[in-house]
């Protein structure tokens, strides 16, 4: 699991937890390595006592952007089946590594998705205008037992704007996003072109690219998801979401030659539903439009129906 950091001296800590065991389920007998790449913060992170199988690294010449910084990370990762959260303020839901590793099983050349969502009652773009802050967020955290039941977190987040339809309508992006080597290795990794502070569209890139891979599947996990925590940064946290897109996607045009779309690339899905997805999910069903194979009902309609007779 490769993980970008650049002054997450509060986040940082709580997303490593989120990524070891025991906090991780179902890796017994198993090693995930955790690969931190520090882009340049001004007060790194500082640990009093090991993190396992954790190892830390610095970019030597930091930039703007932390693709270089992802791109470092993949070379360094010794596993042959890499995720990357190009954004390490994320916290991760319990089940996310296991089933990324059973997705891994699924198929010869997968590409795992997973669903990005926000702490707080609005997505960050808006309600950091409306006084949420890192404070806020704090007082938030400890009103779940979120270090001993992770799917807590769903209860007090919301989906984030590249996932804002929900599991059954296309994504934008993953948040963390998984693949064998040998795809990040045709993929040429996070394209080095994307410059903007925070890498502007680079992630929406790369999955859009890892989605134009030949002969793939795309496994999105059902139930799991990464949580976005507060900090200031480019993307999420800044008063004119619309301005920064607007000079992202132009970096986006001059590098492609074409406007982003998003990628139609349908998925499968693998995970449980555990009862604070439930919600989530009934919402994502109302939103979805998948045909199912086998009749004229829509998938949506199936999966909501399903939860309403689980209720």
């Amino acid at each position: 699991m490769v993980v970008i950091s650049y002054n997450m001296e509060r986040e940082l800590p709580r997303t490593l937890f989120t990524l070891l065991p025991p906090y991780q389920l179902g890796l017994e007998n198993l090693i995930v390595e955790v690969v931190v790449v520090d882009n340049g913060s001004k007060k790194p992170p500082r640990f009093d006592e090991p993190l396992g199988n954790v190892r830390f690294l610095q970019v030597a010449s930091p930039t703007h952007s932390p693709v270089p910084a992802v791109n470092l990370g993949l070379a360094e990762a010794r596993g042959d089946f890499i995720g990357v959260m190009i954004d390490g303020a994320r916290l991760a839901s319990p089940g996310m590594l296991h089933y990324a590793l059973l997705a891994s099983q699924l198929h010869e050349r997968p590409i795992v998705s997973t669903l990005g969502f926000h702490l707080g009652p609005d997505v960050q773009m808006r309600s950091t205008e409306n006084g949420y802050c890192q404070e806020e967020e704090d007082q938030l955290l400890s009103t779940v037992d979120w270090r001993k039941n992770g799917y807590e977190l769903f209860n007090i987040s919301v989906f984030a704007g590249s996932s804002s339809l929900g599991w059954f309508k296309p994504l934008f992006e993953s948040n963390a996003l998984f693949m064998p080597r040998v795809l990040w290795e045709e993929l040429g990794g996070f394209d080095e072109r994307f410059a903007a502070p925070g890498g502007g569209l680079v992630n929406l890139d790369t999955y859009a690219r890892a989605c134009e891979l030949p002969d793939t599947e795309l496994i999105t996990l059902l139930g799991e998801g990464s949580f976005h925590q507060v900090h200031g940064g480019i993307a999420t946290n800044q008063k004119r979401p619309d301005a920064n897109w607007a000079s992202f996607h132009e970096e986006y045009v001059r590098i492609r030659g074409k406007d982003f779309t998003v990628p139609k690339k349908t998925p499968i899905f693998l995970g449980t539903l555990p009862p604070q997805v439930l919600p989530h999910v009934s919402f994502s069903a109302q939103k979805g439009d998948f045909q199912m194979k086998t009749g004229k009902k829509k998938f949506g309609d199936l999966i909501l129906r399903g939860l309403l007779r689980n209720k």
